[in-house]
């Protein structure tokens, strides 16, 4: 059955079904003749594919069309529940895994807390892996055999393209063969991400930047990275690092970061450091609502705790987010001056704070920005929201399967 399934994945992957499966998919519904006309293939070519790809369940005759003076043409869609795909979203405390469908919408979600770092070598991270995985596929019965792939948003460093993470800081974990590994074990194309790419890619597919050709997405949780969209392609860079925006330095005399340098972005705007500035603010005998939220024990505070009490008009917690949201504004201004995108899209544990977070930000980019149009730039929140970089997991496998710039070519 495995390598029947790993097979039927190659065997989508043909340029002229790849561009047809992808007009299809951007279009809703649409005819053969519109998809000829689209994709600049014969009509022949165009139904000789669809009737493979119905028979092939991939694609459904929907309904009839208007009529341009003929008979009504019958509209295709795609059959988003014949086939799935297991998203693992790897973070820093948990792992968060999913099943979808090619529409990615979730139809089953599992949440696993993730070992101490202490406790996690390459090893024994990736049989925790694999048996999470394992566990998880056991839950899924009548989709099991429509598995197409799985795919991997990892925190840190990752080589999309040979699947390893390089460099996961805070799991302490370097040169990780995690594709490699999943795909020996689950005879599944697997493809893996880092996380923010991996969000960057789900907004562009299912949210905020659905419309956008380019746009940056931060990622701002316990760490910050980001994703790039240009011209509707995610950006890589060199050697990967394309996007870790977290490392970029704000203030060299600042606080000491996991990569070992001072005053990184995400030293001041990420959620460690909320929580590290309300823990520091505490300690210097600010009274606070989080004092007592977290029973005296300013070494618990969590981020939801702290947007509450700001809610609840806590001096404290309100001064902390204030503070976070002029640092992200920093950020955001250096990345507007450098890459200049159209939007630039927040996603991570800390956009929930939004409404108190994104006015110092907005005020920053407005007062700072060198030009009008750059002090305009949109920004948004995400508009997946916790599930953002796990629908992106997802998306890594769709974004293979509708791909016809790779394919193999199959006139």
């Amino acid at each position: 059955m495995a390598a029947q399934m790993t097979g039927s994945f190659q065997l989508m992957k043909s340029l002229n079904r790849s561009l047809i499966l992808n007009t299809i998919r951007m279009n809703s519904t649409i005819s053969r003749s519109e998809i000829a006309k689209k994709t600049k293939l014969t009509p022949p070519t165009v139904t000789n594919i669809v009737n493979e790809l119905i028979k092939e369940q991939l694609v459904l005759e929907s309904r009839a069309g208007t009529s341009n003076g003929g008979r009504k043409p019958i509209l295709l869609t795609i059959n988003a529940n014949s086939r799935y795909i297991i998203g693992v979203d790897v973070g820093v405390k948990k792992v968060r895994l999913a099943l979808t469908n090619l529409d990615a919408h979730i139809a089953m979600r599992r949440i696993v807390a993730m070992p101490s770092p202490n406790q996690l070598n390459e090893g024994s991270f990736l049989e925790f892996l694999q048996k999470i995985i394992e566990s998880f596929l056991g839950e899924v019965v009548e989709e099991k055999d429509k598995l197409i792939g799985i795919g991997v948003a990892m925190h840190g460093i990752v080589d999309h393209e040979t699947g390893v993470s390089i460099h996961a800081p805070s799991l302490k974990l370097e040169g990780v063969a995690v594709k490699q590994v999943l795909e020996n074990t689950f005879h599944l194309p697997v493809r893996v991400e880092n996380d923010a790419k991996a969000l960057a890619l789900g907004e562009k597919w299912f949210g905020a930047g659905k419309e956008t050709d380019d746009f940056v997405c931060l990622n701002v949780g316990e760490g910050i990275g980001a994703g790039i969209i240009l011209n509707n392609s995610l950006l890589h860079g060199n050697d990967s690092l394309a996007g870790e925006i977290g490392h970029t330095l704000i203030d060299v005399n600042g606080p000491e970061c996991s990569c070992g340098n001072k005053g990184c972005f995400q030293t001041l705007a990420s959620g460690h450091a909320l929580k590290e500035r309300a823990k520091a603010l505490i300690e210097q005998g600010e009274k606070s609502m989080l004092t007592e939220k977290n029973g005296m024990n300013a070494a618990s505070l969590d981020g939801q705790s702290i947007y509450e009490c700001a809610q609840d008009g806590d001096k404290v917690a309100n001064q902390v987010l204030q503070e976070t949201g002029k640092y992200l504004g920093m950020g955001i201004l250096n990345i507007i001056h450098f890459i200049n995108p159209r939007m630039i899209i927040i996603g991570g544990g800390v956009s929930k704070a939004h409404a108190l977070i994104m006015q110092p930000i907005v005020d920053m980019v407005e007062k700072r920005a060198l030009s009008d149009r750059a002090k305009k730039t949109k920004i948004v929140v995400s508009e997946l929201g916790d599930e953002g970089s796990l629908i992106g997991a997802c998306t890594l496998v769709l974004s293979e399967l509708y791909s016809y710039e790779h394919a193999e070519k199959k006139v």
